[in-house]
């Protein structure tokens, strides 16, 4: 089983994290300083460390340093409401495995110790991939069994595949299909979020490093594109990579090879590249800011993520499959919803598609208190715009998007990549949207 240290100073967040993890067979301790961190690492042995960066007598970093000092064999990762892409080279340097920022998403923290769990032991890397990460609902409308048709086509291929589509709808989820059902499905799947690598750690995340390449490298790194050989990788949110990564993302594509930083050495490797974006790649391309040969060779096959709004057959599907999986999570037994809430469902746009769904459905389980969902568990913005129609929807979308960013810039104090994290979307998405709005 494996031992996780969980440090941090907010009790209520260590006992709600500690009961999540425990529910999903790992063993956790929790203490509330660096000192008692340091402690329990002296009498026990632990895989992933997961701590806070701000504790009450010392940092994080501080104690990140220690335990790479003492247990180099320990996975960290920390936790910050205050992550920005200095604490993220610092951290990465002094040699954590990943970072997250607050609020924590607990799907996310899992999907982190699991890579690091497996990155500790590759003997049971990709063993890691749970049934909830790669279940994908079809749905029953005609768009639904047409995307379905190219999937099933295009996945046993060798084939590049770019997957365009709005943001929450489900991207990720097609890669993982197109993977299970191709011929490397025994291979690693391995997910990149483009947007949240800092430009300066890009080249060691896709392509390794050697240990002494930079400071703080103190030991050898092994790229993206070298842990998912033999299996697929899924490039999420391809359009925010910088136009110098791009050079050198093309370059080993083509070559099939990757240099790691700082060393001489080329490696080979072998996998399906599989890529997403919420973008207009022909658009950027058209204003030179994605590279055309680039967009080409990710482009061999496409498909699109459809949004709630182009598939309302499957709105109560949808309900329904994460109404069960909320049930699961939260130990609870609501059957179903009320008329009124499924006519309410039908009639709302959806701008945040399967994740805002997801995230309505379980709010309004652990908030039900008969054997229904009503309209009492719902939020109120659903009920509000239930009333009007669809052809408002472009500007309404737009309003309550513009409120979301300046409320998120506000709490920020205008700090634009914490802002992001917030709105759980990457920069250059923020960045055009403030252009967009005159924000600048």
């Amino acid at each position: 089983m494996t031992k996780i240290l969980l440090v941090d100073d907010d009790t209520t967040f260590c006992l709600m994290l500690k009961t999540w993890l425990s529910k999903r067979n790992f063993e956790v301790d929790e203490v509330f300083s660096c000192e008692a961190a340091l402690k329990s690492l002296t009498a026990h042995q632990y895989d992933v460390v997961l701590t806070d960066l701000r504790l009450p007598d010392k940092d994080g970093i501080f104690l990140l340093k220690n335990i790479k000092a003492t247990h180099p064999a320990t996975q960290v990762i920390l936790m910050t409401g205050y992550a920005d892409i200095q604490t993220a080279v610092e951290s990465i340097k002094a040699g954590a495995f990943d970072y997250v920022s607050k609020p924590v998403i607990p799907e996310e923290i899992l999907k982190k110790i699991e890579d690091a769990v497996a990155k500790k032991n590759p003997a049971i890397q990709q063993k890691t991939e749970t049934k909830e990460d790669i279940s994908y609902i079809k749905g029953t409308s005609e768009q639904a069994d047409k995307l379905y048709e190219y999937i099933q086509l295009v996945a046993p291929t060798q084939m590049t595949v770019l997957i365009t589509g709005e943001s929450g709808s489900g991207k990720e989820y097609i890669a993982r299909l197109i993977h299970e059902r191709s011929k490397r499905k025994n291979g690693p799947f391995v997910a990149v979020d483009c947007g949240a690598i800092p430009k300066e750690l890009a080249a060691s995340e896709f392509f390794g490093h050697i240990k002494g390449a930079f400071t703080g490298a103190v030991s050898d790194k092994t790229g993206y594109f070298v842990s998912a050989s033999g299996g697929t990788i899924f490039l999420d949110e391809i359009g925010n990579l910088s136009y110098e990564i791009q050079v050198q993302l093309l370059r080993a594509l083509e070559e099939r090879k990757v240099k790691p930083v700082g060393s001489n050495k080329e490696i080979d490797f072998d996998v399906r590249i599989i890529s997403a974006t919420n973008e207009n790649l022909t658009k950027a391309v058209a204003e030179g800011k994605f590279r055309e040969d680039l967009y080409h060779r990710l482009n061999e096959f496409s498909l699109k993520a459809l949004s709630l709004r182009e598939r309302p057959e499957d709105i109560i599907v949808f309900a329904n499959h994460f109404l069960s999986k909320s049930n699961e999570e939260l130990d609870k037994n609501v059957i179903g919803f009320e008329d009124k809430v499924i006519r309410i469902f039908k009639k709302y746009a959806w701008p945040g598609n399967l994740r805002e769904m997801r995230n309505v459905v379980k709010r309004a389980t652990l908030l039900c208190k008969t054997a229904f969902i009503t309209e009492n568990d719902i939020p109120a913005e659903l009920l509000a715009t239930s009333e009007n129609t669809a052809d408002d929807f472009s500007s309404r979308r737009e309003k309550n998007e513009l409120e979301l960013i300046k409320e998120a810039l506000a709490k920020c104090n205008n700090n634009k990549s914490e802002a992001a994290r917030l709105l759980k979307i990457d920069r250059k998405t923020l960045y055009n949207r403030l252009k967009h709005y005159s924000l600048e």
